[in-house]
């Protein structure tokens, strides 16, 4: 299910591989094969109708055909949501952008259950636009047993070191660097921070408070402890020499720059720096008990076709759809979707404090691995 296919949209990342291969070359790819599509827009150089004459799958006209309905004899045993590009409404006042994700998500639930029969689930990118379409879809998967993921390619792409922090290490402090929208890559920079603080000691245990600080602001936050400059040298420092901003890092650069202050339950600090104008890569530090320098991992990705990330996020869903068990929780991308969600609202507020009893609860991470592990 996607919401258009024209080329480099998420659907051609992804969905490409299982058609054409890995590097969507015509070479091996995964185990999976498509059987059905259904496709919510078809937009100017829409590449789905001649791929589906190229690779004999149908197009239907509804969600429920291609659950109910595929091709010939073939019977589904996972399901590809994918909300990303497209011509689709903001929020007013947030300026979110309103992905049928939790439409596509009800369909599907509604035709598996007409049909008797329960299988995988994977939507790509954060739940929803706001939290409560989240929590909606996280508690059906629930209660009907569903196998559910979804999230970003950050947590599976190229880290540099190839480094996995061990389960119950004790992080005093963290941050990942970004770049780009503050929703739809803020979200990859919140991801890319909750994949690795999940594995603290005692794992996620909940975010009590989020707010989002920019110019004067986020240099005040910065004065006050409240995000540490230490820890964004060393995320950056990460980067290879050709990649580092040859920019000094202070109030001209951070005057685009807008930071995500995070308070959580179990009293870690961590942020999300959001480094326009200075940066255009995606790193993480953290200040680790015990270690009196601060660790750092440069998150690489694949910037050209055929955006290789993309591989390791599709090897995680097709591990779900041979097994029946997630890769990794789900609950990591129901936190950074509540977290963005709060975050979106305290940026129009003008930097707005949010308490969120909402995203109080915890969850333990899974051992699954990344590119370059």
């Amino acid at each position: 299910m996607v919401t258009e296919y024209r080329n480099n949209s998420h659907a051609d990342v992804i969905v490409g591989k299982v058609l054409e291969g890995w590097r969507q070359d015509g070479q091996a790819g995964p185990d999976l094969r498509l059987v059905s599509m259904y496709t919510d827009q078809v937009p100017k150089g829409d590449l789905s109708r001649g791929l589906a004459e190229k690779h004999r799958f149908p197009i239907v006209k509804t969600i429920e055909q291609a659950i109910r309905q595929p091709g010939g004899d073939d019977r589904i045993e996972g399901v590809l949501s994918i909300g990303e590009h497209g011509n689709y409404p903001y929020t007013k006042t947030t300026r979110q952008h309103m992905y049928p994700r939790r439409r596509f998500f009800d369909e599907i639930v509604a035709a598996m259950q007409k049909a008797g029969r329960i299988v995988p689930v994977f939507s790509d990118k954060h739940l929803g636009w706001k939290f409560s379409d989240a929590l909606h879809m996280v508690n059906t998967a629930r209660k009907l047993k569903i196998p559910f993921m979804a999230g970003s390619s950050l947590p599976t792409c190229w880290r540099y070191p190839s480094l996995t922090l061990e389960r119950g290490v004790e992080i005093e402090e963290a941050m990942a660097v970004g770049y780009g929208g503050l929703e739809a890559y803020g979200f990859h920079t919140l991801e890319t921070l909750q994949c690795m603080i999940e594995r603290r000691k005692g794992g996620e245990t909940g975010v009590g408070a989020v707010q989002a600080v920019s110019g004067d602001a986020l240099v005040k936050a910065r004065n006050d402890g409240r995000w540490s400059q230490e820890l964004l040298e060393a995320a950056l420092g990460s980067l290879p020499p050709k990649l580092r901003t040859k920019q000094a890092i202070g109030p001209a650069a951070e005057k685009h720059a807008t930071a995500y202050l995070i308070e959580h339950r179990d009293g870690l600090k961590s942020s999300v720096v959001m480094a326009n104008g200075f940066n255009n890569q995606f790193c993480f530090a953290a200040k680790l008990k015990g270690r009196k320098e601060p660790i750092a991992v440069w998150f690489r990705l694949e910037e050209g076709k055929p955006f290789g990330h993309f591989e390791h996020l599709l090897r995680a869903i097709e591990e779900m759809f041979h097994t029946g068990r997630p890769a990794y929780p789900v609950e990591r991308t129901l936190m950074t979707t509540g977290v963005l969600d709060r975050v979106m609202h305290s940026v129009a507020e003008k930097g707005r404090r949010y308490e969120t009893p909402e995203l109080m609860f915890p969850y333990q991470p899974t051992e699954w691995g990344f590119a370059n592990k």
